[in-house]
């Protein structure tokens, strides 16, 4: 009796378990569009006082950036995906030399390349979902259909001239 009672409850803790693909930002853009995102190319590692985040990108936008954009002039293609990885971040006490490394999840960010639906934020459309450890689970950031307007794109508007993005395809 009490392995069937563990067994049913762990049948129904995994029952419970968030799936983070049926989430949607405000603007339509869900969780399900990175699905894989995790295998994506990295385009560039950045780090903030707080944290560090890895920067990936679909294979439409790798290429795009091989192709030598932005710096060519040329726009990201429609079907462009970068997702950004964010965690706090924590010594490598193992390493012979100070290293940060990645500690615990705060969020997943991703803006998406069409020209149809985001007009209004010059093509791109933005989300995110900031990471809560205490119920493993993800939460949408922003309400309202000015979301990716009010929310993401006012920052972006500071890298025009890279077609609204901050992080440049590192050297390899």
């Amino acid at each position: 009796m009490k392995r069937l009672i563990l067994l049913l409850l762990a049948v129904s803790v995994s029952l419970a378990a968030q799936d983070r693909y049926a989430l949607k930002a405000p603007n339509g853009l869900a969780f399900a569009d990175i699905r894989s995102y995790d295998t994506w190319q990295i385009v560039a590692p950045s780090q903030t006082d707080d944290g560090i985040k890895s920067i990936v990108a679909n294979p439409t936008m790798i290429n795009a950036y091989r192709q030598g954009v932005p710096e060519n002039g040329k726009p990201f293609p429609d079907g462009s995906i970068i997702v950004k990885t964010e965690w706090t971040k924590k010594k490598n006490t193992a390493s012979p030399y100070n290293v940060l490394v990645p500690d615990t999840l705060k969020s997943v960010s991703f803006i998406e390349k069409d020209s149809k639906r985001f007009p209004d934020t010059n093509g791109w459309g933005y989300a995110q979902f900031t990471y809560d450890a205490a119920s493993d689970s993800f939460k949408v950031v922003g309400s309202g259909a000015a979301f990716g307007k009010t929310e993401c794109h006012q920052c972006h508007i500071r890298v025009k001239a890279s077609d609204y993005i901050f992080t440049r395809y590192a050297k390899r």
